[in-house]
């Protein structure tokens, strides 16, 4: 009995040593992700934070300010501008492709089957593999004065409304944000696509049994059963407009 209780009691010893030998080989493994993550995002969030409260123009000797370069940010006109047109792409970047890409994937889903719903959804995703600056080239050709758009609109009795779109002060946002959102219109739609293929067929069955429409199969089998899909459609979208440096 004696041996027994002596073999347990080091047993439960040793335990603690197994688990702290095994947070230190997992702090191992983890260590160079994390120094590579702390070195290239934790830190330059840090000094970004940082220089953020100076008034410094990298060169000579910082001025300490706190939050008024904050305060300035948030009353300068021509800064909120700046922030408005940024929350403009986002809708023109997001809010497009997405709703356009769930009546898209409705119709694939619909009418589309076999090689004729793979030719639309290739046809779709090609913008998203053309690199966006040659995209921006090619449609600043088309939404020149003499452009493509220009043509298209004389050639159907339209010509008055034509103008150098990426130079007028009201349409130049605007223009940005379609061809952002004829970019992006391919990836949402394939996301969507590929998130109806997932839903359970026996729920339209059951839909069509109880007299829905197409509407009503739209708004309460393919929207709540799309939910994770649109979520990721919108992050992405989102991120896209932030980050729209090379299409302007």
């Amino acid at each position: 009995m004696t041996h027994s209780s002596t073999h347990s009691s080091d047993r439960l010893r040793s335990r603690p040593n197994l688990r702290g030998r095994g947070v230190l080989v997992a702090w191992l493994f983890i260590a160079p992700a994390l120094l590579f993550y702390s070195a290239f995002v934790l830190i330059p969030i840090g000094m970004t934070a940082y220089y953020s409260l100076l008034r410094w123009n990298g060169i000579g000797v910082a001025q300490f300010r706190g939050l008024t370069n904050y305060l300035t940010v948030l009353t300068e006109p021509d800064l909120l501008a700046t922030i408005g047109n940024a929350f403009q792409l986002v809708l023109y970047f997001s809010v497009l492709p997405v709703g356009i890409g769930l009546g898209v994937a409705q119709i694939i889903r619909k009418h589309l089957g076999g090689a004729f719903g793979t030719t639309a959804r290739t046809v779709l995703f090609i913008p998203q593999v053309i690199p966006l600056v040659a995209a921006g080239i090619a449609w600043s050709w088309m939404l020149a004065s003499n452009g493509v758009v220009n043509q298209l609109l004389q050639a159907i009795g339209l010509g008055a409304w034509g103008r150098g779109w990426l130079g007028d002060f009201d349409f130049a946002l605007p223009a940005v944000g379609i061809i952002g959102a004829w970019v992006l219109l391919g990836l949402c739609t394939m996301l969507l696509v590929t998130g109806i293929a997932k839903i359970d067929p026996t729920l339209y069955e059951a839909a069509k049994l109880d007299g829905a429409s197409s509407w009503d199969e739209f708004f309460h089998v393919t929207l709540p059963g799309l939910r994770q899909e649109i979520g990721v459609c919108i992050t992405v979208t989102v991120i896209a407009a932030l980050a729209s440096f090379d299409i302007v």
